[in-house]
């Protein structure tokens, strides 16, 4: 299955993309309507037709793009029955599957913080999709909108504690940079809610928390009510993304650029090179400009980088620069691609090396 976590800096909400590589059938949890451009270009860049938007509540935070893909993509808008958003396509219950290519989603109810939160499940039960029900080391409040912290406990250890150890969990947001856990890490370190704490102890600890009311809390509701959908909206036929770079899809869903056009644009993007220290400074040398980051360290040195900054990774013909591009564009980048034939091509012709 396709899957690419994306953020929102300033709320620190993630959205997910989910998609079966065959049919190009995708799910988006949790759009968030300042990326509604961002989102869209990406699944036009990956070729992929939205089917469903999901909800994982009614937030409080932020303001759903649902309604903006609903209208220029013709995706359907899923939403907990007990949400109270009228405007949903398709309102879920527990148990209730959302289907995308030979994929699904298992929705399991997971009140506490909303009477509306819901979970979503993998059907091989690999991931899910928490929302702010269970946060990493954390959850969400229980002090407005329907919150009730003896619900929150229940829904906690019945449908997300209930699940295989080895479960990754998704959250809904992180404010320390921290991006998935796991169902037996968070049993057994939650300060809230793992380390065999009582429900008593646990709504203790949530009535004595004295938090803020959410700046956003005022619009953010009565926008997600309607979809995130504002009155007087003009919903004219947006135009349609253009791609940052002449991309062609390789058969086992590499993104390629030709050589040529990276040595048309030098300078206008980041140059990943994915080989060894021996290759880099080797005969076939290395693009001026270009920045050694060897494939076996990629994921970790790619932690802090701007996933925004357009990425070309290049290796010797282009087998290891196409597993890199894959790596970055799971970890959420959102223009990468791989130079096609690598530093062989570049050398076959002859353009200039460091």
């Amino acid at each position: 299955m396709l899957f690419r976590q994306l953020f929102d800096r300033e709320t620190c909400t993630y959205t997910y993309l989910l998609a079966d590589p065959e049919t190009r059938e995708a799910v988006l949890i949790d759009p968030v309507r300042e990326h509604f451009e961002r989102d869209r270009q990406l699944l036009a860049e990956l070729g992929l037709s939205l089917a469903y938007t999901l909800e994982t509540h009614v937030h409080a935070d932020h303001v759903t793009s649902s309604g903006l893909f609903r209208h220029h993509l013709g995706s359907r808008s899923v939403v907990s029955r007990r949400g109270g958003a009228p405007c949903a396509d398709i309102q879920v219950d527990d148990g209730d599957a959302i289907r995308f290519g030979k994929h699904a989603l298992e929705v399991r109810s997971t009140p506490g913080h909303t009477d509306g939160c819901v979970t979503y499940v993998t059907d091989d039960r690999s991931m899910a999709f928490t929302g702010d029900t269970l946060l990493v080391r954390g959850c969400g409040r229980t002090d407005f909108q329907q919150g009730d912290a003896h619900t929150l406990y229940a829904s906690v250890h019945d449908k997300i504690f209930s699940l295989p150890d080895a479960t990754r969990l998704y959250p809904g947001h992180d404010y320390q940079g921290r991006t998935v856990t796991t169902v037996a890490e968070e049993r057994a370190h939650n300060p809230r809610l793992g380390g065999g704490r009582s429900e008593a102890e646990f709504v203790g600890i949530m009535a004595d928390l004295k938090l803020a009311q959410p700046a956003r809390i005022d619009v953010a509701v009565p926008a997600n009510l309607e979809c995130g959908l504002l009155g007087d909206e003009d919903l004219s036929p947006a135009p349609e993304p253009t791609p940052w770079a002449p991309i062609a899809r390789t058969a086992t869903g590499v993104p390629e650029v030709t050589t040529a056009w990276v040595a048309e644009t030098l300078g206008q993007h980041r140059l990943i090179d994915v080989r060894g220290a021996g290759e880099f400074t080797g005969p076939l040398s290395h693009i001026p400009g270009a920045e050694l980051v060897p494939l076996d360290i990629l994921d970790q040195a790619a932690v802090g980088w701007d996933r925004d900054v357009p990425l070309v990774t290049i290796c010797r013909s282009g087998g290891r620069s196409g597993r890199a591009a894959n790596i970055l564009e799971n970890l959420g980048f959102t223009r990468v691609v791989s130079m096609a034939g690598g530093m062989a091509q570049w050398s076959v012709e002859s353009r200039p090396t460091a």
